[in-house]
């Protein structure tokens, strides 16, 4: 006899069918099997594993699909994908991002005085022919790039003081995202970068106003608009990838300067390049130089070139090893002097903004009229009044005459001239249309005094003859 016969109380789980229902309707009831994996985990204990039944079977497959996702799918971390810099498409998307190469550049207008400069020798002697000996030893041994770096920077590089570092191999991490030059590109990363640090800047907020002008995000001490940047490969690297990498640097770094540059009103000169990179794998160094200039087939577009300044053989001989040395190293006291200058320029542009910000001009600005009433300094001239008082004079009773009857007339008259201007100078003026009682009454007072042709005629009075 069956034993699900014999014991009806097994329950459905513990029963195994001959026919099972099929995957698609035990999927289709997951709604269904969610209350009863709930009671599974009240009724059983903790550690006790779930049974292996069929509903169970379904919600872990269920689980699995959700956590195998695509492995290329970034969208938990970003939700535009970038193309790193070392991908096989990325040539071709920073030349759709109007990045060019030397092939597809113009000349720079500069590019002659940029080689002369490089070209021009040093006030410090040359390195001795032992250097140079080492310098190939080392570049022969050398079996990947990091060797490769580290061989060529210390007897290539020149090191400056603390105020201007260096860094190797870091991202740009604060600059915008599609800026143009970078749409759908990752970060810039070069090998090799030298400049200013943010705090060379100060008092002026320089990441608050130029984007992208500080290259790493949350660093007061993160290098700023550098000028100058390198990229190396090992023996068995592809220098072209270099060059194309270089190319990306200096569009990030000429992009940066013309936002500082047009944050002060300014511009380079049409077709004149300002910023370097340089490109070696030990036994062969390429400078070049940068700019940006508006496209001339795509109007409204801006292209950033790169053109060739010189290449060097470093382990050919003594004299092209020294050649060599002394171009990158005039390259980089080139982009230093231009560093200074800039965060010179910027600083002084500052603090101009914020002296006439405390300062603002309003005393050029006229005040406003005001229709059918005099301007308010329509009797500014007259402010002498308040000076004047009228001194009580102390002489002896003379006798009484028709003379000192008119000279008391006119002291008394000269008085109240004087108390009608000083009112004037406190209350705003009436009327012309207008004459209010007391003024008449005044003016007629006033009338022996303001005679057109001189004080009054006392002859009549008094008798006298002239």
């Amino acid at each position: 006899m069956d034993e699900t016969q014999t014991r009806p109380e097994l329950s459905q789980e513990e029963q195994v069918p001959a026919h099972p229902p099929s995957r698609k309707r035990q999927l289709d009831s997951d709604d269904d099997a969610e209350p009863q994996a709930k009671q599974a985990r009240t009724t059983h204990p903790p550690s006790e594993p779930a049974r292996l039944t069929r509903q169970n079977l379904a919600r872990f497959n269920k689980m699995g699909k959700k956590q195998s996702s695509d492995p290329s799918d970034d969208s938990r971390s970003t939700k535009t994908k970038t193309m790193s810099i070392t991908s096989t498409g990325f040539a071709d998307k920073a030349c759709k991002n109007g990045i060019l190469g030397p092939h597809g550049s113009r000349l720079a207008k500069n590019l002659e005085d940029i080689r002369q400069q490089q070209a021009k020798s040093r006030a410090t002697a040359s390195p001795p022919e032992s250097v140079y000996d080492d310098y190939v030893d080392r570049v022969d041994r050398a079996s990947n790039e990091s060797t490769i770096v580290v061989a060529t920077s210390k007897r290539l590089l020149k090191e400056y003081p603390t105020d201007y570092p260096d860094a190797y191999n870091r991202a740009f991490t604060n600059i915008p995202k599609d800026a143009g030059f970078n749409n759908g590109l990752s970060a810039p990363q070069p090998d090799f970068i030298e400049g200013l640090e943010k705090e060379e800047y100060r008092p002026f907020p320089v990441d608050d106003y130029i984007p992208g002008a500080a290259l790493y995000q949350d660093d007061p001490r993160s290098i700023t608009l550098p000028q100058i940047a390198g990229e190396w490969k090992g023996p068995a690297g592809d220098i072209r990838e270099a060059r194309m990498q270089s190319a990306y640097d200096g569009a990030a770094m000429v992009h940066a300067r013309n936002k500082a540059l047009a944050y002060m009103g300014k511009e380079d000169p049409p077709g004149h390049a300002s910023v370097t990179t340089f490109t070696t794998d030990g036994t062969n160094l390429n400078l070049y130089a940068h700019y940006a200039a508006p496209s001339e087939e795509d109007e409204g577009a801006l292209e950033y070139h790169q053109c060739l300044v010189s290449t060097t053989n470093l382990t050919g001989s003594y004299e092209s090893f020294k050649q060599g040395r002394k171009h990158l190293r005039n390259a980089q006291d080139r982009a230093r002097e231009q560093s200074y200058a800039l965060k010179d320029q910027l600083k002084e542009y500052y603090k101009q903004q914020r002296h006439g910000d405390l300062h603002p001009v309003t005393e050029t600005v006229p005040p406003l009229p005001v229709p059918r009433i005099e301007p308010l300094d329509a009797y500014e001239d007259e402010g002498y009044y308040e000076a004047v008082e009228v001194q009580p004079v102390h002489q002896p009773t003379p006798p009484t005459s028709s003379s000192t009857r008119v000279g008391r007339r006119t002291l008394t008259a000269c008085a109240i001239h004087t108390t009608h201007m000083r009112r004037r100078t406190h209350r705003r003026p009436p009327h012309p249309h207008i004459v209010p009682p007391t003024a008449a009454v005044a003016s007629e007072e006033l009338q022996p005094h303001n005679h057109p042709t001189g004080p009054p005629d006392m002859s009549a009075s008094t008798g006298a003859t002239g």
